[in-house]
C-alpha cells in the first residue's frame, strides 16, 4: 500500500472515530430536572408526527455505555490488528498468516490420513469405501466446480463417468491429467476451406458417428477430413489421446453434438484448458482423487 492510501486511510478512520465520539456527546442530554416539567409532563422536542408528539428524555444509559463500549472496542481492535492503513497492528495479524495456520493446522491433522492412502494401488483404493468417501469430499471441493458433483461434467467440461477420455483413462493417464493440467486447443477451419467446406465436414462427421447425414455432401466433406482433420482425429474418427483429439464415432460430443454446435467447432475452432493441480494438492490428494476419479468411469461401465 503507498504512502498516500495509507495515510487517507488512516485519516478516514480517524475523523470517522472522533465524530461519532462528538456527535454522542454533544447530544447527551443529562437527566431532565424539576425545573424542565411543566404541570407534570415532560419537556418535548416539538416534533409531531400524526398528532403524537416526541418527548424529550435523555439516550436510555445502557444505549449510550453500549456506543462508548464499541468506540473503545474498535480504538483497542485498530492498536492490535491491522485497520489503519499500513499499520500491522501489535499483534502482527495477518489473514495470509492465519490461512497458513489453519492450513498447517489441517495438514498435521489429516497427514497420517492421508500417507495410508497413499501407499496402496488405485485398485486398492477403489476396494476400499473410506477412500473413496475421503476421494468424493476431495472431488467435491476442488473439481466439482467444473465438472459437477456428479462428475457427469457439462458443456466444455468432460464427463468423467462414462468411460470416454480424451487424454487416456489408465490410472496414469488420470493422475498425469490432474497433476499437470491439460491444453486442448483446435483450430478453427473456417478461413480455409469456407463455410462449404465447413458444412461437408460436418455432415461427413454424422455419418462416421452414426447420425442422419446428406449422403451427397458426406462424400465432399470426407475428402476436406481426410486433408485436415484426419492427422488428430485420425482416419477412421476415432480419436487421438496423445492430443486430447474427441472420438467423433462415438456420440459423445464436449461442445454439444447439434448440427449448429458441431458447424461452429469446425468453423471457429475450441480451446480447453484444466489448471494442473500439482500446486495446490499435495501427491497424497492427487492420489486418492486419482481412484475416485478412476472409479467413477469404472461404475458407468
Amino acid at each position: 500500500m503507498s504512502t498516500f492510501w495509507s495515510i487517507w486511510i488512516i485519516v478516514i478512520t480517524a475523523v470517522t472515530i472522533a465524530g461519532c465520539t462528538w456527535l454522542l456527546f454533544a447530544n447527551r442530554k443529562i437527566e431532565a430536572s424539576s425545573e424542565d416539567f411543566k404541570d407534570g409532563e415532560a419537556p418535548k422536542t416539538g416534533h409531531i408526527y400524526d398528532g403524537i408528539e416526541e418527548y424529550d428524555n435523555p439516550l436510555p444509559s445502557w444505549w449510550f455505555n453500549m456506543y462508548v463500549g464499541t468506540v473503545i472496542f474498535s480504538i483497542i481492535y485498530l492498536v492490535l490488528y491491522p485497520g489503519m492503513g499500513s499499520y500491522a497492528g501489535v499483534l502482527g495479524w495477518t489473514q495470509t498468516g492465519q490461512w497458513q495456520q489453519e492450513v498447517d493446522e489441517a495438514e498435521a491433522k489429516y497427514a497420517p490420513v492421508y500417507e495410508q492412502y497413499a501407499n496402496m494401488s488405485v485398485e486398492e483404493l477403489i476396494a476400499n469405501p473410506e477412500a473413496m468417501k475421503m476421494g468424493r469430499r476431495l472431488f467435491n471441493n476442488n473439481c466439482s466446480v467444473c465438472h459437477g458433483s456428479d462428475g457427469k461434467g457439462s458443456y466444455g467440461f468432460p464427463n468423467l463417468a462414462d468411460g470416454d477420455w480424451l487424454y487416456g483413462g489408465s490410472a496414469a493417464d488420470i493422475k498425469a491429467s490432474i497433476a499437470h493440467g491439460r491444453k486442448g486447443a483446435m483450430p478453427g477451419w473456417g478461413g480455409v476451406i469456407g463455410e462449404e467446406g465447413v458444412d461437408n465436414v460436418a455432415e461427413y462427421v454424422f455419418k462416421i458417428s452414426g447420425r442422419e447425414h446428406n449422403a451427397e455432401k458426406a462424400a465432399e466433406g470426407e475428402k476436406v477430413y481426410t486433408t485436415y482433420c484426419g492427422s488428430c482425429h485420425m482416419p477412421q474418427g476415432t480419436g487421438m489421446t496423445a492430443l486430447g483429439a474427441p472420438n467423433l464415432t462415438d456420440g459423445v460430443w464436449l461442445y454439444g453434438g447439434s448440427p449448429s454446435l458441431v458447424r461452429h467447432s469446425i468453423r471457429n475452432g475450441r480451446n480447453g484448458n484444466m489448471p494442473a493441480q500439482n500446486d495446490m494438492l499435495k501427491a497424497e490428494k492427487i492420489h486418492l482423487l486419482t481412484g475416485y476419479v478412476y472409479n467413477l468411469s469404472k461404475n458407468q461401465q
